[in-house]
């Protein structure tokens, strides 16, 4: 079965189709640059211009970066606030003729860990957190997804937290990895206070570059980067079609 993924960031839109039995890229994916300003007219045309790309006429499934209730998009972090209220699968279905799938995208990058990555086969309390633009979390007690979670705008030092200890905050402050890594691990503590997790996974593309603040961090919990690595978001957005 062979859906295609797409991952919208808030600095780039990318995609591929996946194969659902392996959790593979079918083709290279293809990413463009997210528009600014991210409204849902920019955006849903981006996203039909990765469709194109492909000469997709199938179903698809979108990874998105806010709280998603029955297609509406219902928060807008990283992306425009015209996009809140709005049916974004109804949307892009009357963009592009295929039918669409909507997800919270940490949600969709750790269903794909949990099917086929570092979460797989893994019972108890899992968090996948998505480090890039912002901080996105996805939660799951023995397999089941609890969805929307959006723990990333907790409150740290009354800043939201990915105001504080994102991917983008380290790039744009020049943090060395020491100091970047001692604000994340601050951000942990205070998930493991509130969830308790068994499993901790740190993915977004992030998760390449292990090596640079993982001597840093002091967890409870076991914790490990994802398996999918960037691809999470793409794989999860497909795989969401069916099981979300």
């Amino acid at each position: 079965m062979k859906v295609l993924g797409i991952d919208v960031g808030g600095s780039g839109i990318k995609g591929a189709p996946v194969d659902l039995e392996t959790g593979a890229l079918i083709k290279k994916r293809f990413r463009l640059e997210t528009p600014q300003p991210a409204t849902p007219e920019a955006v849903s045309g981006t996203i039909g211009a990765v469709i194109k790309h492909f000469n997709w006429k199938e179903k698809i499934g979108v990874g998105f970066p806010a709280a998603i209730k029955h297609g509406i998009v219902s928060t807008a972090a990283n992306i425009d606030d015209s996009w809140i209220g709005v049916n974004i699968t109804k949307l892009i279905n009357n963009q592009t003729n295929c039918d669409t799938h909507a997800v919270n995208d940490a949600d969709a990058a750790g269903m794909a860990e949990l099917s086929y990555g570092s979460a797989r086969r893994e019972t108890g309390v899992v968090m996948v957190i998505t480090v890039g633009t912002g901080l996105g979390t996805a939660l799951f007690s023995n397999g089941v997804l609890v969805p929307n979670t959006e723990l990333g705008h907790i409150l740290i030092h009354n800043m939201d937290a990915e105001l504080y200890a994102s991917d983008a905050v380290r790039k744009k402050g020049e943090l060395s990895w020491k100091k970047w890594a001692k604000r994340f691990n601050e951000y942990l503590f205070e998930m493991e206070k509130l969830i308790w997790p068994d499993l901790i996974i740190i993915g977004g593309g992030i998760s390449k570059k292990k090596e640079k603040f993982f001597p840093f961090l002091s967890t409870r919990a076991k914790i490990t980067t994802a398996k999918l690595q960037n691809e999470a978001g793409i794989i999860g957005a497909a795989l969401s079609v069916y099981i979300d």
